[in-house]
């Protein structure tokens, strides 16, 4: 039999859906080869480290026989991948799960389970008052799955949501769930220790720990030995990496772990996220400049254009520190692509702080962002300690003038590219029409361009740019 698995996402941070759908895509499954009894549906939404889980959890299920379907009627296992970050993304998985009521009715067998943010922070709601799954797997619980399947099997609820200042998964191989066979995502780091006021991270995904250097590159030389041509390193803060191997008495710092997966391979492309202002260094963006398969593109999430404001969100730096690292970003790499994060409304935020936010995305110019309006978060500081006092009507005003503008500054952008010749890395075919292949320049900008015999997927060309969009370029392959 074929097997497969299937993934649904969700970016709650993307409000153009265009931006979100070239930053993340919307939908994908993988195929495998094996026999098996049992079936289980995985259904992902959230950030691309939720996606790197769910390959994590594909891999342990893998090791319990277990097949994948992407036929949610033929599961004898059912897993919703959860996010607590927006609480735009925990409707939809209420909504989910409660859909699902009507088939554990009819199949009396049926297990479905939820992973991730919302299984830690939910638990009691998600086993006992709305009794909607047989199991809640905590993010740091993915080893425990054969002990929580079988207890639900039997009968009992099975949960784990313990958190832990260890587990990495370094040695659990990921099943790949994206069928391109030409990107891959690899978890370097888990946790967080920044403990912004807004955000559930630290309380979802514990402390920080870093994963040991020498199993990132071998995953990485393994994705190389089968034909990827591109990774994404993945952390919710990557600048945050470091690594001491007790038995070398090495360091490896986030820069020395760059500059070693860009070794692996001269066409291997190297891509990171996400970055934290506070924390990226200057060796960080060396390195960068140095090795020409390490893309020149970061996300850098600002938040707020404001000082007072970011020091509510305990960001750890000010608008013009901000400023000075963008500076310094394009001091070393003139052409690195910059993105960001901005939340607007945020507790106590007056109109003139919301202009400051319009202020620096003027002086920045960011390719493009990720925008959303403040909605508070239970358990976080903010929640705990201060009051979401601007109006929902103020909120959205104001996020509708930040989406305009970014609008404005991704469609400049954009134009600016027409006439240059770009390297870009063959993913997919457009899904417009499947005479264009589309791909991404070294900047992140998507591009469209028509086919030419003797060209795949995975590999790369020389595409000269001749139109754009406000999200899109498109593109001639130069002879």
């Amino acid at each position: 039999m074929r097997d497969k698995i299937t993934q649904k996402t969700f970016n709650p941070l993307a409000l153009e859906k265009k931006i979100e759908e070239d930053k993340q895509g919307m939908a994908y499954s993988g195929e495998g080869e094996g026999e098996s009894e049992r079936l289980a549906y995985i259904e992902t939404y959230g950030c691309q480290m939720n996606f790197s889980d769910t390959e994590i959890v594909a891999s342990v299920l893998k090791e319990m026989n277990y097949g994948f379907t992407t036929e949610e009627s033929l599961a004898d296992l059912i897993f919703i991948n959860t996010c607590s970050i927006r609480e735009n993304a925990e409707s939809k998985v209420w909504n989910r799960l409660r859909s699902l009521r009507q088939a554990k009715k009819q199949r009396p067998d049926l297990l479905v389970g939820v992973l991730g943010c919302m299984a830690e922070r939910l638990k009691v709601k998600l086993l006992e008052q709305e009794k909607l799954v047989d199991m809640v797997v905590g993010p740091d619980a993915y080893r425990d799955l054969p002990r929580l399947v079988s207890e639900a099997g039997g009968g009992q609820k099975g949960v784990n949501v313990l958190l832990s200042r260890e587990e990495t998964y370094a040695e659990i191989a990921p099943v790949r769930l994206n069928t391109n066979g030409v990107s891959a995502f690899v978890t370097i780091m888990r946790g967080c220790d920044n403990m912004c006021t807004f955000c559930v991270v630290p309380f979802t995904r514990g402390r920080e720990r870093s994963r040991d250097w020498q199993s990132i590159v071998n995953e990485c030389r393994d994705l190389v030995e089968n034909g990827y041509k591109e990774v994404t390193l993945l952390g919710q803060n990557v600048d945050s990496y470091k690594y001491h191997d007790e038995e070398t008495g090495e360091n490896c710092s986030f820069a020395g772990l760059l500059e070693k997966v860009a070794l692996i391979h001269p066409d291997l492309r190297v891509r990171f996220s996400t970055s934290h202002p506070k924390d990226i260094t200057e060796e960080v963006l060396y390195t960068m400049a140095k090795y020409e398969n390490i893309c020149k593109y970061i996300h850098l999430p600002v938040q707020s254009g404001n000082s007072r404001i970011l020091e509510l969100m305990h960001r750890g730096y000010t608008r013009e520190w901000y400023l000075n690292k963008i500076k310094k970003i394009r001091e070393i790499m003139p052409d690195c692509g910059i993105s960001s994060d901005i939340i607007t409304g945020f507790c106590s935020e007056t109109e003139s702080e919301h202009e400051d936010t319009l202020s620096l995305m003027k002086a920045v110019n960011f390719d493009y962002s990720f925008t959303f309006a403040y909605s508070e978060r239970p358990n976080t500081p903010a929640a705990k300690r201060m009051k979401d006092d601007v109006s929902e009507e103020s909120k959205k005003r104001r996020l509708q003038a930040v989406i305009e503008l970014q609008n404005i500054h991704s469609k400049e952008s954009n134009l600016r590219e027409i006439g240059k010749i770009r390297k870009v890395l063959i993913e997919s075919n457009s899904k417009r029409s499947t005479n264009d292949f589309c791909g991404r320049t070294d900047q992140n900008k998507m591009v469209v361009f028509p086919k030419k015999e003797g060209l795949n997927f995975g590999d790369y060309c020389l595409v000269k740019i001749t139109e754009s969009s406000s999200a899109t370029l498109k593109g001639e392959i130069c002879v």
